[in-house]
């Protein structure tokens, strides 16, 4: 907008407010009315009629290309999946032979029914779309002049209203009387070109509306007859697609149920369609080594070793061997020595009262000569009585008394993933046997006799 137009938006905003909310006096012709109804009406048809027209014509070559296109996504899913070059057994025929010469052919039928549609297409692009576009050009240089003939009548009613103002006053001054020949000349020239583009309005827009009809109705004509040439030659085509892989003489319906035959029900008995989530994290099935693993490890490496007990007295006395036999002779005062130091040592007594776990592998005794043999010999007499041999790994003096048996509650179901791992369900109490300080590691416990590994954060501990 200019600069001058905008000037003028801004004198006529008041009479666009009185006559939008109708104050005062304002000017009316029905017969103008009446006629702007009409072109109203057909610039919104023809405009619905070029729209309509664009997206049918475009609709058409969406459908063939979007089956051309699923035709070529269809063979790929038919293709054979080959295996590995290096493993000659699993280069194993998967693919569909007959359902991959079936979308070649579907897609050689489709390319050749757009190549057949193409003229009669074209024919819409230039018959119908393009004579509503070239209409609706003509339309929109009527509505600029509608648009022109109602600022003219702003104008019109101003001047008009302003004359009217200052006849009706009764003291005149100079002033008033300058201002009084100023709004006539103004109403006069108002008058004027209100009454041209009103006139001229009133008689070109029922010869547009004559012209319409015979410009119209061609349109739709030709419009009709272009679908139903192009619905007949799809079904024409259609029909005479004979490709064995298809049973045309059945339903559709059926001939799906047919062909897909038990596929669903095969596909829902996998595994690997069939897991529960739940809102935590899981515990890691694959990840790094379990607690109960890297415990299991270090008792082990203990037990490979010369025990911390025999290295000690071995380097504090002279004779290793027998100050070892009597440490063990003397379990209770090392069990006192043991509770009265705030260091964590390995005690002999921690031995009886925590065995290793039952699936740690057995020692392997060390050759003859080597330093661990007093340690062996050590052990082979603890076993000839009902006390188990010491693990390696210390136990601070707060555990030193019997512990209170710790319990969970599980908050969640969970179903053993692995050999060794424990079963439960929501709200089960665990016996807790082995845990750690993380609950995103996975811990021992009792549950009906049975023991197991399960994971920490499914359960929460009990006060």
């Amino acid at each position: 907008m200019s600069l001058r137009g905008f000037q003028k938006g801004i004198v006529r905003a008041p009479q666009q407010i009185k006559a939008k909310f109708n104050i005062g006096e304002h000017t009316k012709d029905a017969v103008y009315i009446d006629s702007e109804r009409r072109f109203q009406e057909l610039e919104t048809e023809t405009k619905h009629l070029h729209d309509e027209s664009k997206k049918y014509f475009d609709a058409i070559n969406g459908m063939l290309t979007h089956q051309i296109e699923f035709s070529k996504a269809m063979t790929e899913i038919y293709k054979p999946i080959s295996g590995r070059m290096s493993d000659p057994e699993t280069l194993v025929v998967q693919g569909n032979p007959e359902g991959i010469r079936a979308c070649e052919e579907y897609e050689a039928v489709v390319k050749d029914l757009q190549e057949t549609l193409a003229p009669e297409l074209e024919m819409i692009e230039s018959r119908v779309i393009r004579p509503a576009n070239e209409l609706l050009d003509v339309i929109k240089v009527i509505r600029k002049t509608a648009v022109k003939r109602e600022h003219k009548k702003l104008d019109y009613d101003r001047h008009r209203a302003t004359l009217k103002k200052l006849q009706e006053k009764k003291d005149k001054t100079a002033k008033d009387e300058k201002a009084m020949w100023k709004a006539e000349n103004d109403v006069e020239q108002s008058t004027q070109e209100f009454n041209y583009f009103n006139d001229l309005l009133k008689e070109e827009l029922p010869r547009l509306f004559a012209l319409e009809r015979e410009f119209i109705q061609p349109l739709f004509q030709s419009f009709y007859y272009m679908q139903l040439n192009i619905f007949y030659t799809l079904h024409e085509r259609m029909q005479q697609v004979d490709i064995g892989y298809f049973d045309l003489t059945l339903d559709v319906e059926e001939a799906f149920h047919k062909k897909r035959g038990d596929i669903q029900e095969r596909a829902e008995a996998l595994s690997i369609v069939r897991f529960k989530t739940s809102g935590q994290k899981r515990p890691p099935k694959y990840g790094g080594p379990r607690p109960g693993t890297a415990i299991e490890g270090r008792q082990n490496a203990g037990l490979l070793t010369a025990g911390p007990a025999s290295s000690s007295s071995s380097t504090s006395t002279p004779g290793g061997a027998e100050s070892v036999t009597a440490a063990a002779a003397t379990p209770s005062k090392s069990a006192v020595v043991s509770s009265l130091r705030p260091t964590w040592q390995p005690r002999q007594t921690d031995v009886v009262e925590n065995p290793p776990p039952p699936y740690s592998p057995a020692p392997v005794s060390p050759a003859l000569g080597s330093p661990g043999t007093a340690s062996l010999a050590v052990a082979a007499a603890a076993k000839s009585k009902p006390k188990p041999p010491p693990p390696p790994k210390p136990k601070p003096s707060r555990l030193s008394a019997t512990p209170k048996v710790e319990t969970v509650t599980a908050l969640y179901d969970y179903a053993a993933q692995a050999e060794g791992d424990l079963s439960f369900r929501a709200g089960d109490v665990i016996e807790v046997v082995t845990r750690t300080a993380n609950e995103n590691e996975w811990w021992t416990g009792r549950l009906n006799g049975k023991s197991g590994q399960f994971p920490g954060n499914y359960v929460k501990l009990n006060p």
